[in-house]
């Protein structure tokens, strides 16, 4: 029994999906391939920047609140 050239034949979307999946990890592997990675003391002087700013930026927010704290108990009376 020959098929009719004029009907489309619809592939089940499970079939879709794996069919998506594969082509996705391969197009991240490529894209893995492609990157500059940093070398071992780039990550560690950036991530002593980065732990260095999150302190220095914890210790403004801090102040940042007493000085607030202080403003608003002087306006309540406390």
């Amino acid at each position: 029994m020959a098929r009719d050239p004029g009907v489309t034949r619809r592939v089940s979307s499970q079939v879709a999906r794996r069919a998506f999946s594969i082509r996705a990890i391969g197009e991240v592997v490529g894209e893995l391939r492609r990157v500059t990675w940093p070398t071992r003391e780039e990550t560690f002087r950036l991530s002593i920047m980065v732990v260095a700013v999150a302190v220095a930026m914890g210790i403004f927010l801090g102040l940042v609140d007493l000085a607030f704290a202080r403003i608003v108990g002087i306006i309540l009376g406390n």
